[in-house]
């Protein structure tokens, strides 16, 4: 059915609304953001879950449609930063009030500071919805250099190329143990998280880079570095960022990509938080937070499909299976992104749910790495389950 296909352009049409509003400017913006959030999560609390899983037989469409998102990004993006520019940078404002008849500048001019601000909420989440969720499939197919080259300059909105390194040598081998920069401990606190696994995961891409690069006899001071020529790339968006309107714009740009790659790391903290798993037992379902909310599934190209995608990190995104017996997240993607915000409220829900996932899912060797995370988590609910007879005895 060709409705199998037109159900992932769901994604494309909340990037060219949030496009609109940002050209449209002023209370635009307002209502962009607000159809967002509206269709994301009321969507995801009405439109249930989507299990089914399709034959499709014409993937290249598929994959050209995740291509399609840099462009679309770079539109977005640019026209964030013309936004706060006080000149008509190549003319885009004049071209295109010449095409639809709509004065984007006059509607610049007539914007309030704090439209600004909606409009750098906006552009983050695009960088992360449409730059970073693609870049992460994209970057999974390391056979195809296309890909590759479309995910890294995706990555490059959020200053995070390293993500193409880290996340498919790193984060899948070593998710929900200890060694893995993304997966949040108990405890933890999702703002102290997004600092710890920024920071510690360009430290793994590097470890990462180094440790190729020497296999072939080079050290890790050049090109030949993907660590370096990524964040070269970020640069190269920095100063076209400049030259369009100076350092307001830049630092726009900065602070948009930033934001961006914060969402990353609140999803990385959303999808292992308090899991463990012992080092030597392979990758199962059970080791990710899994989701099938509808709308979340078909405008995210089925990340949601968490639990599969870490059983098997070469699966396309269409061919993921729900695994409806997975431990499931709170809600679809955006909402849970929003409870993750709040601390209080994020361990209200998440601690019993990651209590049962001791009970139901963990092997023996894992309920002792539970019990030891949860005398470190300082949260009085787990420190207080250790005493239950499901945790072995010291």
């Amino acid at each position: 059915m060709i409705f199998q296909y037109l159900k992932y352009f769901l994604f494309h049409a909340i990037g060219l609304a949030a496009l609109c509003a940002i050209l449209m400017g002023g209370h635009y913006v307002t209502a962009g953001l607000l159809i967002i959030l509206i269709a994301y999560m009321l969507g995801d609390a009405v439109c249930g879950d989507d299990t089914s899983t399709p034959t499709f037989k014409h993937p290249a469409i598929l994959t050209v449609q995740l291509w399609a998102a840099l462009p679309l990004l770079s539109l977005i993006v640019f026209s964030a930063v013309w936004s706060v520019c006080s000149g008509d940078p190549l003319g885009f404002g004049a071209l295109i009030s010449h095409l639809t008849g709509y004065d984007v500048i006059a509607a610049r001019e007539g914007s309030q500071w704090y439209h600004s601000i909606l409009t750098f909420i906006v552009t983050g989440l695009m960088i992360g919805m449409v730059g970073t969720i693609t870049a992460h499939e994209l970057t999974h197919r390391t056979w195809d250099p296309i890909s590759m080259l479309v995910g890294r300059w995706l990555l490059s909105f959020s200053f995070d190329t390293i993500f193409s390194i880290e996340h498919v040598y790193g984060h899948h081998r070593y998710v929900s143990t200890i060694n893995d920069p993304a997966t949040a401990p108990r405890g933890r606190n999702v703002y102290f998280h997004i600092i710890a696994s920024t920071i510690k995961g360009n430290v793994s891409a590097w470890a990462l880079e180094k440790e190729r690069l020497g296999k072939h006899g080079k050290g890790p001071f050049s090109l030949s570095n993907g660590v370096i020529r990524g964040h070269l790339m970020s640069l190269v968006l920095v100063v076209v960022a400049f030259l369009m309107g100076g350092l307001e714009a830049c630092l726009f740009f900065i602070a948009c990509g930033l934001w961006g790659k914060s969402l990353l790391e609140i999803v990385n903290y959303m999808e292992h938080y308090g899991m463990v798993r012992n080092p030597d037992v392979a990758v199962q379902p059970r080791h990710s937070w899994n989701t099938n909310k509808r709308i979340s599934s078909w405008a995210m190209f089925n990340l949601t499909r968490h639990s599969h995608h870490h059983a098997d990190g070469n699966v396309p995104y269409q061919d993921l299976r729900p695994y409806s017996d997975a431990p499931m997240m709170v809600n679809g993607y955006l909402t849970t992104i929003i409870v993750a915000l709040i601390p209080p409220l994020w361990h209200h829900l998440m601690t019993p749910k990651v209590l049962a996932w001791d009970r139901k899912y963990a092997s023996k060797e894992e309920l002792e790495l539970a019990k030891s995370a949860n005398e470190r988590s300082g949260i009085p609910a787990f420190m207080n389950a250790v005493n239950d007879p499901l945790y072995p005895v010291n």
